[in-house]
């Protein structure tokens, strides 16, 4: 690599998941490269070489003529000491690039095209800029079924994966996940501790919250650390038989946590994307059977069931072919499930079916015994139909409550429990008359803007549910918040529109019976 050798500093700048490097506009690099704001540039520093975003400054507190800067990514990649002499140059860009080009032309990728893409991604080639590209393509030029295995398939191959068959004698490797979409909905942390006390081993990893208030490893670090490496990963679930973790740190489909830091942004959920993204996660996480809830609803990210099937026909197209046996559930998504939407109050509403609590919410305790039913019934000594039953059991005893209590631990008990944001507002109904509808994501809009998930306690805790009578004036929901002006924020959004639509009751669907689905 040719250039002026340099001195590093560390900016403490977090910039996501990008390396960007910082120039001074009076560095003789500058002028004699003749480098240019958000150019791709390569920094080399004791054998080591990453690419970056360039950007120039021009106040020397934050860096000098005779320094490069570097982000809080850049610096940790390239792991090296502050002041160590580095050297940067013009980047070439990946080779992977010209597929990307041909994908936003609306070309069909072939496995190895995809792998070459993934592999860039993985190893930090793409900027921000060409993620999105990516993302957006995917989105607009849709996967093909083959696209979405090959792509499935890339994301496996360029990261960490965990083979548990001879530990676990052949036996079922099992997972439960949802495609996500339905505010609260959090049923992972009840059915992991139910399976794994049934003695199934069931290794849940999870992505964070992408469009939603919460993801399950948002919510589970409520309770305990979800940032796990791959060697303490492995030996809590020899432990316990399962765990509750975040898929980033073990390393599980980098490439795919990469593009999520461009998707949360952009909204972007493409069916393509999602089947990859939650199978090769699934897969690399050594996962052997997989129940999968896809809810289904006017809000939902599925609006109708030929939609469901279709993406229920894709899903298991690619996991047939990867080797996963997946059991695709379809579900009610026309609203949100237990009361909590955000972390802390989600990761109540699981405690209390846990252990019993009369005050639990009885949709999310029924819909996590169904799913975990199910999961259950991947074991070859249960009949089917059993499943529902032996998971009762397994809550009901209390067995399932000291299965999660046991994972806490081995996870990392949290020393002190964070409590929901202390600012509330109750939103209060605009008019007397029964809940006939509820839009999950105008709700979910408006518990992000409480500050959820980034602030654990921020979010919205739920008093009515489809087919609850309610009088004008009655408190719909309440926000919680920790600052105030994340506070107002919600309030004026939810003003505007508080996602609940009250009316005559003879307008609820059929099979919800009016003042029966109360959270009460």
């Amino acid at each position: 690599m040719n250039g002026q050798t340099l001195s590093i500093r560390r900016i403490g700048i977090d910039t996501w998941r990008e390396n960007v490097a910082y120039l001074h506009r009076d560095c003789p690099v500058v002028r004699a490269a003749g480098f240019q704001a958000l150019s791709k540039v390569a920094v080399q520093a004791n054998g080591a070489t990453i690419l970056a975003v360039l950007n120039v400054v021009d106040d020397d507190r934050i860096v000098q003529a005779c320094e490069l800067g570097l982000s809080e990514d850049a610096f940790a990649r390239l792991g090296i000491a502050e002041g160590h002499p580095a050297q940067i140059d013009h980047a070439e860009p990946p080779d992977s690039i010209a597929a990307l080009h041909r994908k936003i032309d609306g070309e069909r990728l072939s496995r190895q095209d995809l792998l070459a893409i993934m592999r860039d991604v993985a190893a930090a080639r793409y900027t921000k800029v060409e993620l999105a590209a990516f993302v957006v393509a995917t989105h607009q030029n849709e996967l093909d079924r083959d696209e979405v295995l090959h792509l499935t398939e890339a994301m496996i191959a360029v990261g960490e994966r965990i083979d548990w068959r001879h530990e676990r004698g052949g036996g079922p490797v099992v997972d439960k996940h949802c495609i996500g979409g339905i505010p609260g909905n959090r049923t992972s942390m009840i059915v992991v501790p139910i399976v794994t006390a049934h003695g199934m081993c069931c290794p849940k990893t999870s992505s964070r919250a992408i469009t939603s208030p919460a993801g399950t490893a948002d919510t589970m670090e409520v309770l305990a650390d979800v940032e796990l490496p791959l060697a303490r990963l492995k030996q809590i679930v020899r432990d316990t038989g399962g765990c509750l973790a975040w898929g980033g740190t073990a390393a599980l489909s980098p490439a795919d946590d990469i593009l999520i830091s461009v998707e949360r942004p952009l909204a972007i959920d493409s069916p393509g994307q999602m089947v990859a993204s939650i199978l090769s996660k699934k897969i690399a996480a050594g996962s052997t059977h997989l129940v999968l809830d896809i809810p289904v609803g006017p809000s939902a990210k599925v609006r109708s069931l030929p939609e469901a099937q279709r993406l229920k026909r894709l899903f298991e197209y690619v996991a047939a072919r990867l080797g996963l046996q997946l059991d695709a559930v379809i579900t009610d998504g026309r609203q949100p499930i237990g009361r909590g939407i955000g972390p802390v109050l989600e990761a109540r509403d699981v405690m209390q079916v846990l252990a019993g609590d009369p005050r639990a919410p009885q949709d999310l305790r029924q819909k996590a015994l169904r799913l975990a039913g199910r999961v259950i019934e991947f074991d070859p000594d249960v009949r089917g139909g059993d499943g529902w039953r032996i998971a009762r059991d397994i809550l009901e005893s209390g067995r399932a409550l000291a299965q999660m209590n046991r994972i806490i631990d081995a996870q990392g008990r949290r020393a002190q429990a964070v409590a929901p944001g202390a600012l509330t507002l109750e939103v209060p109904a605009p008019a007397g008359g029964t809940v006939v509808g509820i839009d999950n994501l105008r709700l979910a809009r408006i518990a992000r803007l409480t500050g959820a998930p980034q602030v654990p306690g921020a979010g919205v805790l739920l008093h009515h549910a489809l087919g609850d009578a309610v009088r004008q004036g009655e408190p719909l929901y309440t926000l919680h918040a920790q600052h105030a002006a994340d506070l107002e924020f919600a309030r004026r959004m939810a003003g505007a529109d508080s996602g609940f639509e009250i009316g005559a009751a003879e307008r609820l669907p059929r099979d919800i019976v009016p003042g029966a689905a109360g959270l009460a």
